[in-house]
């Protein structure tokens, strides 16, 4: 048994009973032919999956609630086509209901609550209408062709508590708009409800979502990348900047919902619009502008739309020296948000009226780290590092610098990206740099959501749980805080939350970057969802072709999905991609993967992903590596050849040479032509250990093997992130 949130739909046909009893053969014709020619396929159109057939009606599952939305409606305007110039007596009529809300799965069986409500939602719709739930309104809001119609709080039959209900606005003239609720009952409605209703198609959402349901009307705001007209392309960063900035300040009132700063700049330089816009990112306002710096003058102009109906709702032109730009920029947020009709708190207020730094020099080098942060080069990286350190020389005060900072070490740290800066370097910068900023400024969420992803990896669960819900009290319209909570709470072993967040996430930064959507990719395998985790790997990959490690992890889903030559194939292209590219520690192994995610706070959740692998042909231990067990040292063995010694041999796959000295007190130091680590030696049980501040700061373990070559000697060492071909010498 399987207890999930998921999004429900059901439907039924008015006056079933009248019209069986009328033409029972003609009737069961007409709904077989209504399946046959429109419901299954729009149900297959939209990703859905039949659960079962309830006598004249049917139980099914979808990937999305927009998908359930958009295929009951894609039904009732058909079926109107489908009825016309049929007597009214003799149309078939159906009402659909959709609720998203808690289902209890047992076999192939659903029920529950979220069943319930959606059978009574469909009860109080209109023939030929949909009636769905708040929980679902705020999901699918300005994401279908569609508009709504509030109708209150309703008392359904059976349901202990009011719930919030919309109509569905079918007509196409009326997509995108929303009509507020009435403010007396809609009594009109229940009298609808006492029409014979015997059939229930029952449509199931199974969706990813398990977000609160945000207030009525919440509004949704896209700040697009302003335009540079310095005629300079080098000035893009400072045009940029004013846009980001603009998006942060925004995103600290609780009142509004603001996509992040990923999905608008995929807008960049492309003609504008807006339909594209709100319908892709799912908002219904856009702030739009454009940035001209010419010496220390700034001009800047901004307009907020309504892309609903196209009106400005706000526009300003500012003419300043480029000291006044944060009073720009503050005066911009409070504008736009009082035209949303967005009333900020005080602390709020305060806290956008705080400018990031006084130096201006400090602030035009941070905009510049931030450029070469987003380019996602090495060299680029590394002159982020740079310059956000030259930032802090400036500003040791400079809270968003430090934060920034820390943000890019650990993304470093958790890539093992030691061409850039040592892991273990890169380890302690994240720490120190977070905890600088939140010396410098304690309300700042991003270092919190650093600091929880360095403690769960370090085990600490209960720390990395309280920094998680202390990032998102601070910033919970932040889309990166919000899947850097998804990682934390996944690891620390709370899957629902960790689910929330990164639906979250996805709301706020509908083109999350891969990095990003790998963690929502591992959240989906371990709540079993393995279509949606299929069809957001497929994304991450496709995003970055060149990452096998993502093809590793999708490997998992296509294997528990029953797509066995699919999985064979990706763990194909994984492998040849990680040797290729990537860190040696980096998924190419099974042994691998399990030190990879050996943080996890319940083992037990990586078994299911690691016999799929194993289906799937991802090796024990990398590069395909076998030996005969026969042939395998004990632990009194490998310790009396090893300590003291120094072992000289190469390592696979290219046979570089590589030598290690072991001492007697098992500090060690192992060296290849590329790189030299510190580390200390040990010997547990029947496998020889490495421990240093790289691998995450935690051992590698593997065993050794008495090598048959042609002379007849030599040992094999191997474990998670390497082979060691090997002899000892003096």
């Amino acid at each position: 048994m399987d207890r999930r949130l998921t999004a429900i739909l059901a439907a039924d046909v008015v006056g079933y009973s009248r019209l069986m009893g009328e033409d029972e053969v003609g009737t069961l014709e007409g709904l077989k032919s209504c399946r046959r020619e429109l419901i299954n396929p729009e149900i297959k159109k939209h990703h859905g999956r039949m659960i079962k057939l309830m006598g004249d009606g049917a139980l099914v599952e979808f990937a999305s609630v927009v998908d359930a939305i958009q295929c009951a409606a894609v039904i009732q305007r058909r079926m109107a086509d489908r009825n016309k110039g049929i007597a009214e007596a003799r149309q078939i009529r159906f009402r659909i209901g959709v609720n998203l809300g808690d289902i209890i799965v047992e076999g192939d069986d659903i029920y529950g609550d979220g069943v319930n409500i959606a059978a009574r939602l469909q009860a109080i719709a209109e023939p030929g209408g949909i009636c769905i739930s708040g929980t679902a309104f705020d999901h699918a809001a300005h994401k279908v062709d569609v508009g709504f119609a509030g109708l209150g709080e309703q008392r359904l039959k059976n349901i202990a508590d009011p719930i919030r209900v919309y109509r569905v606005l079918l007509d196409p003239g009326q997509s995108g708009k929303i009509v507020a609720a009435p403010h007396r009952p809609a009594s009109w409605i229940m009298i609808l409800a006492g029409i014979a209703a015997v059939l229930l198609i029952g449509l199931v959402v199974g969706i990813f979502a398990w977000q609160r349901p945000s207030a009525l009307q919440r509004p949704s705001v896209a700040v697009l990348p302003f335009a540079n007209l310095s005629g300079d392309p080098s000035e893009d960063y400072f045009a940029d900047g004013i846009t980001e900035d603009l998006i942060t300040d925004l995103a600290k009132l609780s009142g509004l919902d603001v996509i992040a700063r990923n999905s608008v700049f995929a807008y960049k330089g492309k003609p504008l619009v807006l339909a594209d816009v709100g319908r892709d990112l799912g908002v219904r306002f856009v702030v739009d502008g454009s940035v001209r710096r010419t010496g220390d003058q700034i001009r800047l102009n901004a307009q907020l739309i309504d892309i609903a109906t196209g009106d400005n709702l706000w526009a300003d032109r500012f003419n300043r020296g480029i000291a006044d730009v944060f009073a720009v920029q503050d005066e911009m947020s409070r504008e736009i948000a009082k035209a949303l009709g967005v009333q900020a708190s005080a602390a709020e207020s305060e806290r956008m009226a705080r400018p990031p730094t006084a130096n201006l020099e400090a602030y035009d080098t941070y905009l510049r780290a931030e450029r070469e942060a987003r380019t996602g080069r090495g060299d680029g990286l590394r002159e982020a590092l740079a310059l956000y350190e030259k930032a802090q020389k400036l500003d040791p005060t400079f809270a968003e610098a430090f934060a920034a900072d820390a943000r890019l070490s650990v993304y470093l740290w958790r890539t093992a990206s030691d061409d850039i800066i040592q892991s273990a370097l890169a380890r302690k910068r994240a720490y120190e740099k977070a905890s600088r900023a939140l010396e410098l400024d304690s309300e700042f969420s991003s270092p919190y959501a650093v600091l929880g992803i360095m403690q769960v990896m370090d085990r600490r669960y209960e720390d990395a749980i309280t920094s998680a819900e202390r990032a998102v009290a601070l910033g919970s319209g932040d889309a990166a805080t919000q899947i850097a909570v998804g990682y934390i709470q996944l690891f620390a072993g709370s899957h629902n939350k960790a689910a929330l967040a990164v639906e979250t996430a996805l709301k706020l930064d509908p083109n999350l970057a891969p990095i990003d959507r790998e963690v929502v990719g591992v959240v989906l395998l371990l709540l079993r969802d393995t279509r949606k985790a299929i069809e957001t790997l497929e994304r991450a990959r496709d995003d970055a072709p060149e990452a096998g490690s993502l093809r590793i992890l999708l490997a998992a889903a296509y294997s528990r999905a029953g797509r066995t030559e699919d999985a064979k194939a990706a763990i194909a292209d994984g492998l040849r991609l990680v040797t290729k590219t990537e860190s040696l520690a980096r998924l190419r192994s099974l042994d691998a993967f399990r030190n990879h995610y050996a943080h996890l706070r319940n083992a037990e959740d990586l078994a299911p992903i690691i016999d799929a692998l194993r289906l799937a042909g991802l090796p024990e231990w990398p590069f395909g590596f076998t030996a005969d067990e026969q042939d395998r040292l004990n632990g009194a063995e490998i310790a009396s050849l090893v300590v003291g010694k120094t072992l000289k041999g190469n390592i696979e796959p290219d046979g570089l040479p590589a030598i290690m000295q072991i001492e007697q007190g098992g500090t060690a130091v192992f060296r290849t032509m590329t790189r030299m680590l510190t580390e200390r030696v040990y010997v547990d049980r029947d496998l020889l250990c490495e421990h240093s501040e790289n691998m995450f700061g935690r051992p590698i373990c593997g065993p050794v093997y008495r090598r048959r070559d042609a002379a007849g000697n030599g040992y094999s060492y191997v474990n998670a992130g390497m082979v060691f071909h090997f002899v000892t010498v003096n």
